[in-house]
């Protein structure tokens, strides 16, 4: 057993510091203050008179009274978006909307990076509940699968408490939907928007199938009978295993010139409909309630850019391949959430289900001088059909005994996700004497599929015990159980040339060339591509046991302390597996850890509505599926190769916080704080060589640390003695918040690293990695500025959005020649929103009317590697957007 243990006598000292005025204050015979989780709101109280004593209690002064009541409730650092600053940003997604929290950034539109930390270093909880993920490289739900429209609120607890699981190190993102309203509502929406660089321009295309619009295939994309028998057999599709004319039917019977022809047509505008409802009623048994809420969005991106890979030439770095990529994909998102509850004076009981499918059809083309080939011209073609889904759904008590001292709660929840991706494909281009593109040998057919479920449960109970009057100390146990399993496969086929090709067959079109009449066995013929860059399918599991006990007291007035102990027991096993029924090329990899995870934070009510917290606490990270995975997979973001290290091990984190918060208004605040994290062996990604291709794979940095300060403002100013109605009438506001931060990657003379090119042995880390560098995803300055108006006469609102990330590695440099390359940095920059919106009434009907647009500056995409040049990864231009939007209410 591994027990990890944390020295708070530094934390208890500082709070020894600040408990002492307390007390001093708390002694003053005429005043007793009255902590904010109790009477906060609450008016002073007038003391009755003691017969027997000579001394008097004068009055009760209430300390945060502007507190938010979330805030109020919460012992942690954190922050919290309600369902109002939803709709103020009018974000689509939950992604879109957490990059507005201080130091928070997103990643790829999806993934959540918490104070420079990666979305590894994060969990997100779905009402308490964990949830698996449909990305093949994460084991963290991407966040862009949730509409804001279903979600009533967002936590993002930034100190650790022993009631959450124990990966945490960013932080943990608490997804709340909506509940059923006291008063029946119906509400239905339609959008329309463009983008500059997408909307009626000419983009990349390929026929697909006739319900593609739907998001669903019609069967086109199924694989084929005869090749799903020779998948099931577990027998390579090569001649060893089938006859001539066996592989003949099985390439006949892959789809053609619809799956396979690119083609440019005019791009259409971006749509989507949302639908909500929901009811209460009363029973003998209590409040019955229901709510609903479904959405279809259809939306294009295009794409034109430049990929380039860099190598030494002397002391500086050369394009050796230059290409030009252009890109269009349809994103086709379904969602739907439907929640019963049953409430009545002691109980409370929710069954919520939430389904989301997103499907994304891309086609794209890349051209250009590449290294593989000496330099000459080659021309890539993909055509690519991926289908994410996640099912949910999770049944959730709470319960009260006592009079409400005592305290039960309990949830069980099943999710489920998959990835699918049939026909994914790529087709080859060289150029011939007469610079015409002619086909190339290599083209690739793929297959692929990934499952994933997660069973959970968990329990909690709680007693309240009375300190005093108005002081209470609260005692909670309880128990969680998470059972991941993932199941990942992919088939990789070729159409492989049997002899020579003429001039004119390499000259005509892809769907003339791969059509029945060539496929034979004397010209074209199907073969299955053994896993040559790993397994080709894998298995893994991830099974956590976890207990804990916390307590939650004010045992001197205005000071609240939260300590608590969390224990886990974890199982992680990724176990590769031959497609063929042969010994795998890795071995399966294990790892089993049992940890005591402390943590304590103390609240300090010192003034009117003013507060200090202080945080200290252990966590871990453990490696994520796909990073323990020797499989190979192309990323269609970045167009990169992954693969995984089977010798990682899990990351522990010290985590310690300190921040002051002042809400000297109602909705109106300023916070600061403080943050440092120690990471041993933290999980990097980098970049190796594999001859002239290049891989992104995962290794254990030695140590790390990252320490940073946050300021966040909140303020509302009002005019009403101004000349202009237009002034006068509103509510104008002002929020910003910027993130400082730092981090060190520590490597010394004797630290060593585990690659899978090094077959698990020890490999000296500077090679890998330089002394000094910053952590991976990590950026040294967050802002967000928001500047706005409410106008309640008018029903108006409108708001003006900045959002600024400094630059961040996305990777480290290859090791090249003894030498190692610059680390691979993404420039984020600054994108400017403005969001405007008015209810008005229309025919007797309520309506809202909203208009948002996105990036006016046209920020581009720029990730790059600079040493004497500027090696141009990945870069594009994303384009200004707009989007109307019409809401009825019924």
């Amino acid at each position: 057993m591994k027990t990890v243990t944390l020295t708070l006598s530094g934390v208890l000292l500082a709070t020894s510091a600040l408990i002492a005025p307390g007390l001093a204050y708390a002694q003053t015979p005429a005043v007793q203050a009255a902590p904010q989780t109790s009477v906060a709101q609450t008016p002073a109280v007038e003391a009755e008179p003691q017969a027997e004593e000579s001394s008097q209690l004068d009055e009760v002064v209430v300390l945060g009274r502007y507190i938010p009541e979330p805030n109020r409730e919460s012992a942690e650092v954190a922050a919290f978006l309600t369902s109002e600053d939803l709709q103020r940003t009018g974000d689509a997604s939950a992604a879109q909307a957490l990059t507005r929290v201080t130091g928070l950034t997103v990643v790829e539109g999806r993934f959540i990076y918490v104070r420079g930390l990666g979305e590894r270093y994060s969990s997100a909880l779905l009402n308490g509940s964990p949830l698996p993920s449909p990305e093949p490289l994460q084991r963290v739900v991407p966040l862009d699968l949730f509409p804001s429209n279903i979600l009533e609120s967002v936590t993002v607890q930034k100190t650790y408490s022993a009631d959450f699981p124990g990966e945490f190190g960013g932080g943990v993102i608490d997804l709340r939907t909506i509940d059923a309203p006291n008063d029946p509502f119906f509400t239905m929406s339609a959008s329309i928007g463009g983008n500059t660089e997408t909307t009626n321009e000419e983009g990349l295309i390929y026929y697909g199938s006739r319900t593609d619009f739907t998001g669903f295939d019609d069967g086109t994309r199924d694989v084929p009978g005869p090749i799903a028998l020779a998948f099931g057999a577990g027998k390579q599709i090569n001649r060893a295993n089938f006859t001539t004319a066996e592989l003949q039917a099985m390439g006949h019977a892959l789809v053609n010139a619809p799956l396979r022809l690119l083609q440019r047509e005019t791009t259409p505008v971006n749509f989507g409909f949302d639908f909500a409802g929901g009811l209460s009623s009363e029973s003998s048994i209590g409040t019955l309630g229901l709510i609903a809420v479904a959405g279809y969005g259809n939306s294009w991106t295009s794409r034109q850019g430049f990929q380039q890979e860099g190598q030494f030439s002397g002391d500086i770095l050369v394009p050796v391949t230059n290409k030009a990529f252009e890109s269009t994909q349809n994103d086709v998102q379904l969602n739907f959430l439907g929640g019963l509850s049953l409430t009545n004076e002691n109980n409370e009981l929710k069954w919520t289900n939430f389904y989301v499918r997103n499907t994304t059809k891309e086609a794209r083309s890349s051209v250009g001088p590449d290294l593989s080939v000496g330099g000459g011209v080659l021309r890539d073609d993909y055509t690519e059909w991926f289908v994410r889904q996640l099912f949910s759904s999770q049944l959730a008590g709470e319960h009260e005994f006592l009079d409400g001292a005592l305290e039960f709660d309990w949830r069980a929840a099943y999710a489920k996700t998959s990835r699918d991706a049939p026909y994914e494909s790529r087709f080859q281009y060289g150029v011939n004497g007469a610079g015409a593109f002619i086909h190339n040998p290599s083209n690739q057919i793929s297959f692929s599929e990934l499952d994933e479920d997660v069973i959970s449960g968990g329990a909690d109970v709680s007693y309240t015990l009375p300190l005093s009057d108005l002081r209470e100390a609260v005692f909670t146990a309880g128990v969680a159980y998470t059972d991941s399993s993932r199941d990942a496969t992919r088939y990789d086929l070729q159409l492989a040339a049997v002899s020579s090709l003429t001039d004119e067959q390499r000259e005509s079109r892809i769907d003339y060339l791969f059509s029945d009449f060539n496929i034979n066995p004397t010209t074209i013929e199907l073969r299955q591509i053994a896993g040559t860059n790993g397994a080709g399918a894998y298995e893994a599991e991830l099974q956590v046991n976890a207990a804990y006990v916390q307590v939650d007291a004010e045992i001197i007035p205005l000071v609240r302390t939260t300590a608590g102990v969390r224990f886990e027991d974890g199982q992680l096993s990724v176990t590769p597996r031959d497609l063929f029924g042969g010994a795998p090329s890795f071995a399966a990899t294990s790892i089993e850890e049992q940890y005591y995870l402390p943590s304590f934070t103390a609240t300090w009510n010192f003034a009117e509505d003013q507060q200090l917290r202080i945080g200290a606490s252990q966590t871990i990270g453990r490696p994520q599926f796909r990073e323990l995975a020797p499989q190979s997979y192309i990323d269609p973001e970045s167009d990169r190769e992954f693969t995984g290290n089977p010798y990682l091990v899990d990351t522990e984190i010290l985590n310690l916080d300190a921040r002051y918060e002042w809400f000297f208004a109602r909705q109106q605040f300023l916070t600061a704080g403080v943050f440092y994290k120690d990471l041993e062996k933290p999980v990097e990604s980098i970049v190796v060589l594999s001859g002239d291709q290049r891989q992104q794979s995962f290794l254990n940095a030695p140590q790390a640390t990252i320490y940073g300060a946050e300021i966040e403002a909140k303020k509302f100013f009002e005019f009403p003695d101004a000349g202009m109605s237009f002034i006068a009438n509103k509510r104008w506001l002002v929020q910003a918040n910027y993130t400082w931060s730092k981090s060190e990657v520590n490597v010394e003379a004797g630290d060593f690293v585990r690659t899978p090119g090094g077959g698990g042995a020890d490999e000296d880390a500077t090679f890998f990695i330089e002394d000094g560098s910053r952590l991976q995803g990590q950026s040294e300055h967050v802002a967000n500025l928001q500047l706005g108006w409410e106008d309640d006469t008018a029903r108006s609102q409108a708001t003006i959005i900045v959002n600024y990330v400094s630059e961040r590695i996305t990777a480290r440099g290859a090791g090249n020649a003894g030498a190692r390359e610059p680390d691979y940095i993404q420039d984020p920059g600054v994108f400017l929103d403005f969001v405007y919106r008015k209810d008005f009434e229309y025919g007797g009907r309520d309506l809202g009317f909203a208009l948002e647009l996105r990036n006016l500056l046209g920020t581009d995409f720029d990730e790059y590697q600079e040493l004497g040049n500027k090696i141009l990864i990945n870069n594009y231009e994303l384009g200004s957007s707009a989007s109307v939007s019409l809401t009825a209410r019924f």
